[in-house]
């Protein structure tokens, strides 16, 4: 094992719906965990605001002789009433330039699908269209990366399909609402989208933090192959309520992984439905 794979990541965003779910999966324990404020902080979490500036972080290096092969940020704003979505440029800027100050020269940062607009097979150069605010501010959030790559920084954007356990689907079949509704389409089959399993994507963000060569500007994360809604739901014991699909949904909203599926083996099941559902409810209990 070389020195990179051994080394720790500071990993931020951990008190977040998907940071939760990727830092129980995490594999042997190697992050350490950032957390913005004491109320939501883990155990042992680093406390550090980083649109504060990089100063907490620079004392816990100095303090611990902690090194980092990487920063992940998982951190960000989502969509919702009073959320500034511009927020997610601000922390990317102020992480990049405490990752730079703090001498680690890896930053993933948590982007998302939603860049590119609707659309199937969406390999990392197809162009991108954002079809809402949230997908336009992530875009602009990688803009900034550039800029620090330009700089000899090594940043990495990861466009993140669904997250199980995360999305709309298996959140409302973790309340209990009764039957999910999904749309169905002139071929009589439902929505097909790219989603990947909470402990699957903390195996491949973690490969990507240990690789030896440089990783590219943007990587799509999510599993190999897409996967129903409908066998989502299924896979989760709902009932399924079909209606006819309006004229302006999109059946076919897919990424292409080859890109990361060269850098991260991944394991047959990890395209499984039920496997997915099976790392969700692992940490949802």
């Amino acid at each position: 094992m070389t020195d990179k794979a051994r080394a720790r990541v500071l990993l931020t965003g951990a008190s977040g719906r998907v940071g939760r779910m990727v830092l129980r999966h995490w594999p042997g324990g190697r992050a350490a965990v950032v957390a913005q404020h004491r109320a939501a902080a883990p155990e042992g979490a680093l406390l550090w605001d980083p649109l504060k500036g990089p100063r907490a972080l620079l004392d816990h290096q100095a303090q611990s002789g902690a090194s980092f092969r990487a920063l992940v940020m998982l951190a960000g704003v989502v969509p919702g009433e009073g959320r500034d979505l511009a927020q997610n440029r601000m922390l990317a800027e102020a992480m990049l330039e405490a990752a730079d100050r703090a001498g680690i020269t890896r930053v993933l940062l948590a982007s998302s699908s939603a860049v590119y607009g609707p659309g199937e097979h969406l390999a990392e150069e197809a162009p991108c269209a954002p079809a809402n605010a949230y997908g336009a501010a992530k875009l602009d959030m990688e803009a900034a990366g550039r800029a620090w790559r330009d700089r000899g920084l090594e940043v990495c954007a990861l466009r993140i399909g669904n997250v199980a356990g995360a999305d709309a689907l298996l959140l409302n079949v973790g309340r209990g609402e009764g039957a999910i509704t999904l749309d169905v389409f002139a071929d009589g089959e439902g929505p097909l989208r790219s989603y990947i399993g909470p402990r699957t994507m903390a195996e491949a963000i973690d490969t990507l933090c240990g690789h030896d060569g440089l990783l590219p500007p943007v990587l799509n994360l999510a599993a190999p192959q897409p996967v129903s809604m409908a066998s989502l739901a299924l896979a989760a014991g709902a009932a399924i309520q079909p209606r006819p699909a309006p004229e302006a949904a999109h059946q076919r909203i897919t990424l292409d992984c080859t890109r990361l599926a060269r850098l991260h083996g991944f394991a047959p099941e990890d395209g499984d439905p039920a496997e997915m559902v099976r790392q969700w409810l692992e940490v949802a209990t």
